[in-house]
């Protein structure tokens, strides 16, 4: 499973965050060059390779006519919700990506509406309203849709500390607007002096994490570091952690055990084949010496937690089995995928499994056998055959 980990000990930012995930792409150049292209006036991006207390990493600038966002107003110009809705519309980019930033925008208006005791319509938009804000977002929606990840998990937020001056005056860090985004999420404030995690940084985060907490078992591949601008007494950077993750690869499993030694070989065959149709995902039988000396079978059933009881009722009623053992366990497994192939004789397909860094392949054995019979072919020359496609 594809997972994106996002380590937010500095708090985030939008130009942070997007720079981290910059990072993990493997066609930079391009992702840029959609950027520059995409229809914001004046807008271009610049990714410089620079330093944090001697962390490596990018620091993504956007700028506006050629300078970067401290260096020109904010306050020229107030944008409402919809003014926002018009500029993500006019962009080139694709539709989902426009949807999500736009999200992202009803995340901010509702924080600053809460804030300010006003409705969403009333809300304009100061810092986060600028051209650059806009552009962040965008640019951050855009490579989470590049690399398309199966989940995204963060670390909790450092807010930081203090306070912070915006356009409605000096501000308590966090700022009202970031305090609304990150209610239910884990944050902190720790010593250091100054606004960690802005409201952009906020609404990326609520928009596309769907857990925080520790950094889940996953074999990490890339590591993507996003530094701010400003110098702090620790590394001021957010880090993307990029790899395949095991955390749905786990789940609970019930063992339903027992011993059987006065049952024919028909009537056990029998009942394991009902004990499947009815959604067992394994039953087998192991020889054994029971007691008295007698030979017989330890019957094993393998099921899903919410099966547990119909099994059970089912192993009764199937078998002369007067009681069985329960086992509640967990179980990890690589996640399975079918192909369909096209060979010499027709459609087969193969199975695939991956995970946990290895990945088995096998041909569906019916449609090797079913080929082995139609071809008089030898049955491991059909299925090295299908293996190799």
């Amino acid at each position: 499973m594809k997972t994106l980990y996002l380590q937010c000990a500095m708090g985030a930012a939008g130009d942070m965050l997007t720079a981290a995930l910059y990072e993990l792409l493997p066609d930079k150049a391009a992702f840029l060059d959609t950027l520059h292209h995409m229809g914001l006036p004046h807008v271009e991006f610049q990714a410089e390779a620079t330093q944090s207390c001697g962390i490596a990493g990018t620091h993504l600038s956007v700028l506006i006519h050629g300078q970067e966002e401290d260096k020109h107003c904010h306050t020229h110009h107030h944008h409402h919700l919809q003014d926002i809705y018009k500029m993500m519309e006019a962009v080139n980019l694709p539709f989902e990506v426009i949807e999500q930033g736009k999200q992202v925008y009803n995340r901010l208006a509702a924080a600053e509406s809460k804030a300010h005791a006003c409705t969403v319509e009333e809300v304009h938009f100061h810092e986060v309203g600028a051209l650059d804000a806009v552009a962040d977002v965008l640019a951050a929606c855009y490579a989470v849709h590049l690399l398309s990840p199966d989940q995204i998990a963060a670390s909790p937020i450092h807010v930081g500390s203090g306070f912070v001056q915006c356009a409605h005056g000096l501000l308590p860090v966090p700022a009202p607007a970031t305090a609304n985004l990150l209610l239910g999420v884990p944050t902190y404030g720790g010593q250091i002096d100054g606004e960690l995690c802005t409201p952009t940084g906020a609404a990326l985060l609520t928009e596309f994490v769907q857990r925080f907490g520790n950094q889940p078992m996953m074999r990490v591949e890339k590591i993507g570091v996003g530094l701010g601008k400003k110098q702090f007494p620790a590394p001021n950077c957010l880090r993307a952690f990029w790899g395949n993750s095991a955390q749905d690869e786990k789940a609970q499993i019930t063992e339903l055990v027992c011993n059987i030694d006065d049952m024919t070989p028909e009537a056990m065959a029998y009942a394991c084949k009902k004990l499947l149709q009815m959604g067992a995902l394994d039953v087998y039988t192991l020889p054994g010496t029971m007691k008295k000396g007698r030979p017989g079978w330890v019957l094993t059933v393998l099921c899903a937690p919410e099966k547990e009881s119909a099994l059970i009722a089912a192993i009764f009623q199937e078998t002369s089995s007067n009681g069985l053992r329960v086992r509640r366990c967990e179980k990890y497994f690589m996640r399975p995928q079918i192909e369909q192939v096209q060979t010499n004789w027709g459609a087969a397909h193969k199975k695939q499994t991956e995970g946990f860094g290895a990945k088995h392949r096998k041909p569906e054995y019916e449609d090797v056998a079913r080929i082995a019979e139609e071809t008089g072919l030898p049955f491991q020359t059909v299925w090295e055959t299908i293996l190799n496609i």
